[in-house]
């Protein structure tokens, strides 16, 4: 039996997963048709790592999974390019930061008034709690 090229990536595990969760409201030919894919077998593939993910789909494809596309991109330059390769593109161009990470950030400057607060073991501990770690 003949490897996929892709399959085990964490783009392909997360598209499996979210198509899941998605399963009351869409099937994975109405995914599929949202992403702009003429072929729903597309969506298969990707999710076996049989195929993957091309960047310029990106943006379609998570407003088709209802994620956020930073995210998206982000699984899916390690994909694309490798993890190594991806390491190095966002030590070059900085982290790519989600929607939901924006607003603890926000919160984070509201919260401080503004002051750049340091991330302490204090606040670090506080975190872990929140995340149950």
């Amino acid at each position: 039996m003949t490897k996929k090229p892709h399959e085990g990536t964490q783009l392909a595990q997360f598209v499996e997963r979210r198509i899941l969760e998605l399963r009351t409201r869409k099937t994975q030919a109405e995914i599929a048709a949202q992403a702009g894919f003429v072929n729903p077998n597309v969506i298969s593939m990707i999710k076996s790592g049989a195929s993957k993910l091309a960047l310029d789909r990106v943006p379609s494809m998570a407003r088709a999974l209802e994620v956020d596309p930073a995210f998206l991109m982000r699984l899916g330059l390690e994909q694309a390019i490798g993890r190594t390769a991806a390491v190095a593109l966002i030590e070059v161009f900085g982290e790519p930061i989600t929607e939901n990470e924006l607003g603890w950030i926000k919160a984070i400057r509201d919260a401080s008034d503004n002051s750049d607060p340091r991330l302490t073991s204090r606040a670090q501990a506080a975190l872990n709690v929140i995340f149950g770690r």
